[in-house]
Order: structure tokens, then sequence, then C-alpha cells
């Protein structure tokens, strides 16, 4: 047997590697949290200071600390920053990538982005791959991928020692055959192990004997990247609820990341908790949709996940009682990759491995995928289904867009959203739910997220099945033209509904004597149907709890209020006017202030920006 050679330097493995592989690598780094951070900073590291060394690093979702373009930004996110990340050793190439400074021996290509962060990037949006989650393997395949570097958990020691994927098993698992077949032709491959204490240890499918790595850095241990919760809105929560009321008992469940996917968990923890105030909030939010059956009762039998990012919620679902469906292995989740706050790898690392193993972390292909398997377990096992996926905007016709703009700009990517529509319609009994809010502020201006037509769509209309806002649902499944257009009308806000009507009139796609049900879609009335609940606690602003400061918390209403008003002078002209009557600021409001350094100003800009808070605090 084998044994890898195991390093405690960084630049001591990447020369090795160097030597094992050439200098011509092409480096597999797994999506979001799992790469290996070391070993990839080094060997960049050796590709800057080396014009000969020619390395094509192919990866996914390069997290990166939050920075601000704005003053009032960097003040808020320094702190923050300098709180969640100050250990954790940030990718080198992720900067460059993103400025477009990258040595010209050097490519990056990704086929999911950091989320509206690569939009002003030409470089970034010239190098990425559009692919589907299933795909990525293939892709790396074809670009002779012949480097590994992913962060692992240890085990044992020696010729005992097991290793875990953990968080990331997603593609790694789906390469291994490949690369052993390669190893075994004579190429010469580098599986990289990057040791990191703080990492959960994943037993089962996640688990390989250390004669599959080459290499193994053992380095000191360094924080895992922490994903703060951001706060949910009752418009969030509304569309939590509708969604929430889809999901039947014993049946199969994938969530979004975001705070709607939030809003959804809360949704169905209170449900199973507290069934009387989940039917109230959904009455207090209008009538059952007609043709879909409203699911209110607490969970019996229970849920099994089957989804290619294990979001936080579904360890709280799990806690609650509600994930215990168990599928034919024994798990009650099936997941591809994980990321999330602190406070879920920590809770993650403490439970008992009995527990923790029926959590099962497998290849994408596995998760996202019923090749291979469909008449089999998996087909068995994932009845029921409901694959809920965030978008951004969709159109009257049917077409979801989530990844992209229509000029072109990638804002983050298709990952495994078509996987998911392509098996609720392979699946005898599942539905595919996108969510969405109804409107967006940009520059301070209201705008429709239901549009008539886009430049791009993700999912294309003909794969059209349930849209869920805060006003409603829309099942669109095998439907007319005409009857799509009508029911998602009833998704968008009243101002934009009789503007939406008459181009569908104008399209011949509604008759002409066609009227608009009488609607109040309006965010008066979510607020007016849900403030009660809010006040009695039962929809709270950070249900799955939050990284964020008190002082924090307190901040980010005000700070998105003046994100979303950026160029709108009127609206930031009056909130320093409001800020400006505040004679003798609250305590909170004090404690803000002190949290941006501006509890004492002592410049006119300083004393400016408190007082454009302090407006702002007053506006939400």
């Amino acid at each position: 047997m084998k044994l890898p050679e195991v390093f405690s330097n960084a630049d001591e493995i990447a020369e090795r590697i160097l030597a094992h592989v050439g200098r011509d690598v092409v480096l597999g780094l797994p999506l979001g949290l799992g790469k290996g951070n070391l070993v990839a900073n080094a060997l960049y590291a050796r590709a800057a200071a080396d014009p000969s060394i020619s390395l094509h690093i192919f990866t996914a979702l390069t997290l990166q600390a939050p920075s601000g373009s704005t003053e009032i930004e960097r003040r808020f996110l320094g702190p923050l920053a300098e709180r969640l990340y100050a250990r954790y050793p940030p990718l080198a190439y992720g900067g460059p990538a993103r400025q477009g400074t990258l040595p010209p021996n050097v490519t990056v290509s990704e086929f999911f982005l950091l989320a509206g962060k690569y939009l002003a990037s030409p470089s970034a949006q010239q190098a990425y791959i559009s692919a589907n989650y299933t795909h990525a393997t293939r892709y790396l395949l074809d670009r002779g991928v012949n480097v590994v570097a992913q962060m692992v958990a240890a085990r044992g020691e020696g010729g005992k020692a097991r290793y875990s994927l953990s968080c990331n098993t997603d593609i790694t698992l789906d390469l291994l055959p490949a690369l052993r077949r390669r190893r075994e032709a004579g190429e010469k491959i580098a599986m990289v192990g990057e040791v990191n204490a703080a990492l959960p240890y994943m037993p089962g499918a996640a688990e390989l004997d250390a004669q599959e790595f080459d290499f193994l850095l053992e380095a000191e241990a360094y924080p895992l990247f922490a994903v703060p919760k951001p706060p949910v809105s009752l418009a969030d929560y509304a569309v939590g609820l509708h969604a929430a009321g889809l999901v039947p008992d014993g049946g199969t469940l994938q969530i979004g990341i975001g705070s709607i996917g939030d809003a959804l968990t809360h949704a169905l923890i209170l449900r199973q908790r507290e069934p009387e105030v989940f039917r109230a909030a959904l009455e207090a939010l209008g009538p059952a949709p007609k043709g879909l059956e409203r699911h209110d009762e607490p969970f019996r039998e229970g849920l099994y996940g089957a989804s290619e990012m294990f979001v936080d919620g579904f360890l709280d679902l799990y806690e609650a009682g509600i994930l215990k469906r168990e599928a034919s292995d024994g798990a009650v989740l099936h997941a591809g990759f994980f990321l999330g706050q602190q406070s879920f790898y920590e809770r993650l690392k403490a439970m008992p491995e009995a527990e923790r193993a029926r959590l099962c972390m497998r290849e994408i292909s596995f998760v996202n995928e019923l090749y291979g398997d469909e008449e089999g377990a998996k087909r068995r096992d994932r009845q029921k289904g409901r694959f809920v996926n965030n978008a951004m905007m969709a159109t009257l016709l049917g077409a979801i867009v989530s990844d992209q703009l229509e000029d072109g700009r990638v804002v983050s990517g298709v990952g495994g959203q078509y996987n998911f529509v392509a098996q609720a319609f392979a699946l005898e009994d599942a539905r595919s739910v996108m969510t969405l809010r109804a409107t967006r502020l940009s520059a301070g201006e209201v705008r429709s997220n239901i549009l008539w037509d886009y430049g791009h769509a993700t999912v294309p209309r003909h794969l059209k099945d349930i849209a869920v806002t805060e006003y409603g649902i829309a099942d669109m499944r095998g439907r007319s033209d005409r009857d799509t257009v009508a029911a998602m009308l009833s998704l968008a806000d009243s101002r934009f509904q009789e503007d939406l009507a008459q181009k569908a009139r104008s399209a011949g796609k509604l008759e002409e004597d066609f009227r608009l049900p009488r609607s109040d879609n309006t965010p008066e009335r979510i607020a007016a149907a849900l403030a009660p609940f809010r006040r009695q606690g039962h929809l709270p602003p950070f249900p799955l709890g939050t990284d964020f400061t008190e002082e924090e918390r307190t901040l980010l209403p005000a700070l998105s209020f003046l994100k979303d008003h950026q160029g709108a002078n009127r609206a930031l002209i009056g909130a320093f006017r409001r800020g400006a009557l505040v004679l003798r600021p609250e305590e909170d409001e004090r404690k803000a202030l002190a949290r941006m350094g501006l509890a004492d100003p002592s410049s006119f800009k300083e004393r400016a920006l408190a007082t454009l808070i302090l407006g702002a605090l007053r506006s939400v």
C-alpha cells in the first residue's frame, strides 16, 4: 500500500507537486468552502514568479471576505471582516481574477461566481464557463486536470488514516474514478489533501483511504469561511410561508440559499411546532391557490432532503424532528457541498457521529441527477419531491431568470437549478418551485421582477412549473400560454399588473377584454398581514441565528436603505434631513453609530456620514 507524502509547509508541497506533474498545471479546486487555500496560494505564487509555469485554475464560487466600495460600506465591513476572517487565508488569485491583473501564464475559469461580485469584471466575465453543476466534472477532465487540491478532515494515523472530503464531495467523488484510470495509464496526477482540524469529519461516502492521496499538507488549522445570515423580511416570510404550504408530509425537499430559504425553513418549523399559528399566517396572506393542495399539518412521517447544497436550515429541520424520513441507505439527507455560519460548522462537529452519518455527503451526480438509477432507490426515495430554488426574475410566459442579465453579464451561475427542474418532471409526483420577490429597489426606483419578456432564461418556459412570490402561487405546469400569463399576473405587484397585462394583450396572449381580478398586491398589505406575527415573535428577523452583532443587526436595514437608494438624491436628501432633526439619538442608535466609528465625529465628512446613517435608521 502506497501512502501519501506528508508535508507541513505549503511552499515545499508546491515544489513537490511541480516536480511530480511538470510545469503545465491544471488545478481543480472544489466549489466554495473546500478549496485547499494554502496549496492553491503556494502554486499561484510559484506561477506568478516563474513565467515558464502554466497554471490553469478551474473552480467555482471563490469565497472572498467582503469589502466595501463606499466609505459607509468600508466602515461596516472592515470590522466585520477583521472579526470573521482575520485568520482565514484569502485565495491569492481571487483579487487579480476580479481586477483583471492575473499574470499572463495564469488562467482562472469559474462555472459559478460569487453572486453579483463580478458584474464589473471583464476578465472574470470572459473566463466564466456556463455549465450545469453535473457537467463540470467532464469539462475539468477535458481540460486535462492533473492536480486537485482539497481541504479535508483527518482521522487516525499512518496506514490506518482516513480522510473525509467533508464539505465538498460534489465534484471530487465524480473525478476520482477517471483520475485513478489516468494514473494507472501512466499519467502524473497529484491528488492533494489539505488537512484542517476545523473541518467537520463527515463519515460515509465522503471518506477516503490514505492511498487515494498523493500528497498531504498538515499545516496549522485555520478558521472556516463563514457566511453571516442576512435578515429575513416580511416579504421573504410571505414567500416562505406560501412555499411551506406546498410541502407534503413524507416528501422530499431541496432548499436554496439566502433569506427566502431561511424563511421557508422557519415556516416549516412553525408548521411543525405551532400549526395553528402557521395556518393563521397563511390565511392572513390570502386563500389557498385553486388546484393545489395546501399542506398545513405537522410532520409525522417527516421529510428526506436531496439538495446540492446542505444549507444550515437542514440542520434546523433535523433538530426540529422534521428531517427524519430515511432513504434506502438510512440517510435523511443527501447533499453535495455545504457552506454556512460558524455556528453551523460547530454544531456539525458537536453531533454524535451516528447522527452526522445520517447527513450524507455524496457526489453531485448522485444528488442532482437520476441517471443510472432511473428505476432504482433514488426514484423510490425521492417521492413527493418539492425542489425549491431561488430566482431573480420570471416572465409572464413562465421562463425563469436566475444567473445572468440580458446583456450577457453573469451574476452567479446555473449551478444545479436546471438539474432539479428536470428531476421534478422526471419524477412522477415531484414539483419544481421557483421563489422570488415580486419587486426590487434599484437607485431608489421600484422595479418588477415579473416581466413580460427578458433577453435571457436560465430555465426555459417549456419547463415552467410553480412560481411563488409574496403575493401567492402560480401553478403553470401544462397550462396554456393564456392561463400561464393570467397566473403569473397574480404574482406581480399591483403597480405593474396593468402594464404587464397590456403587453400580453398586444401580443395576443390575452383576450382584448381581459380584465385583471381585483387585487391588493402591495407591500402594505403584506406588512399588515404579517406584522402581528412578527410582533408576537413568530417571524423573527434572524430565525436561524446570525454572526452579526446586535449593533450590526440594527445597522443592516439602514445600510440596505442607503444602498437601494444610491443615485436617488431625493430619498437620500430626505434621510439626511431626518437625521439632522435628531437632537438626541436613542441608545441603540448611539451604539450603531459607535460601531461605525461615528459616535464622536471629528470632521465635517464624519458628521455628514453620521447624520445620513442616523436618518437612514429613522427611515426604515
